[in-house]
């Protein structure tokens, strides 16, 4: 499977789907210095902001690659394949203070085309986001009876990325009539 360069204009996904199915992989960090962390995720969204495209995604402060999303000014967002998905565990379940998860994972860590983060080789859609805003979530503010319960006092940092650049295979390339 290659992933091929796709216009953000004509970036297509059902970005439901894409939070609650396919677990996306989240990276930070710097590729080229070797520094980097990837965690997976499942909170977050896509849309538009200050007329911009935009990943949203969510890190918990106990998270070590939250230290890489407040230093840096990049981060990246893959999904993969649905038989490559049991190889996210590693990277979802450990930390990488403690070993070198992409190593253990399986999947190769290779240079985006705009970010200083990493994608991943074997991903099937890449996005590469410049970081815009972040957010710490406020629990006072929480509307929903049930949103707390989802907290121990470890809430989420709020990070906003303009989508700089997509790759990714046919699926997630717009059909256009007549072309």
């Amino acid at each position: 499977m290659e992933r091929k360069r796709i216009s953000v204009s004509d970036f297509v996904a059902c970005p439901i789907d894409i939070w609650q199915s396919s677990w996306m992989l989240l990276s930070s960090g710097d590729f080229a210095a070797g520094k980097f962390n990837s965690m997976t995720v499942s909170w977050g969204s896509l849309g538009v902001m200050w007329g911009k495209p935009i990943a949203m995604c969510m890190v918990r402060p106990q998270r070590y690659t939250r230290q890489f999303m407040d230093q840096g000014d990049s981060f990246s967002l893959c999904i993969f394949p649905t038989e490559l998905k049991h190889f996210l565990d590693v990277l979802g379940c450990k930390s990488g203070r403690d070993m070198d998860k992409v190593n253990h994972s399986g999947f190769t860590a290779e240079a985006a085309t705009k970010i200083a983060t990493p994608v991943y080789k074997e991903a099937e859609l890449a996005l590469e986001c410049k970081k815009i805003y972040t957010h710490d979530l406020d629990p006072k503010n929480f509307l929903a009876e049930y949103i707390p319960g989802l907290y121990k006092n470890d809430y989420h940092r709020m990070y906003l990325g303009e989508i700089v650049a997509v790759t990714g295979v046919d699926r997630y390339r717009m059909r256009r009539q007549g072309v």
